[in-house]
Order: C-alpha cells, then structure tokens, then sequence
C-alpha cells in the first residue's frame, strides 16, 4: 500500500513531535502550509497555550490580499518575530511540521531569523 505525499507528511511530523516540545522560555514555532495560505504559530506545550500566531491570511485583511509566495512567507516570519520580541520571546524550537525545509518553510525561517528570532 502506497501512502499518499500528506499521509507521508503526518509520519514526519510525528516522528519530529516525539523528540521536540515548547516551553514558556523557548517556545515551539509551529508552521502549517496549505494550499491558499501559511500559518505559524509560537506554543508552550507545558500548559497547551499559544503565544503568538501570524498567517498570510491575517496579513492580507491589513490591506493588500497576499499571493502565496515566498515573499509573503517571510513576511509572516517578521511579523511573528515581531510579535514575539514583544512578548520578550527571543529563542524559540522550529517545528516544520513534515514539510520540506525549503521554497516557503525556509523563506519563513529565514524571515523571522532577519526579524531577530534565533533557533
């Protein structure tokens, strides 16, 4: 039995999930992709809590609607990063959730690292 590319995707992550985990400290930066919009947020698994969340979708209520591109994608990334320089968060654990660390995963990392968030 072949297993689709997103049944694929699920056995990463979990496999990811079972060796990292977020603390109020560093918290966990989870990514979702989907096929309209990318989402990330900042977790604290301790208590089940989310800190700070940002997506293409949220942005593109502000103003101009957002293509998904590795443009927009790093515009989340700063935009997370923001937030969370805020709250005081300067570290945080990069969960990709499965996805490939490339094309929009890695524009995302690589704008909130631009934006001072270290990991």
């Amino acid at each position: 039995m072949k297993l689709t590319s997103n049944e694929q995707r699920k056995r990463r992550k979990l496999r990811i999930r079972k060796k990292i985990s977020g603390t109020a400290a560093r918290p966990r930066m989870v990514v979702f992709r989907s096929n309209k919009h990318i989402y990330v947020q900042l977790v604290n698994d301790e208590n089940g809590q989310t800190l700070v969340a940002a997506s293409t979708l949220a942005l593109s209520k502000g103003g101009d609607a957002l293509k998904l591109t590795r443009e927009s994608a790093a515009g989340v990334g700063k935009d997370v990063a923001e937030k969370a320089k805020a709250m005081n968060i300067e570290t945080v654990v990069f969960d990709r959730s499965g996805y490939k660390y490339h094309g929009r995963i890695k524009a995302l990392a690589d704008g909130a690292r631009e934006a001072g968030l270290k990991f």
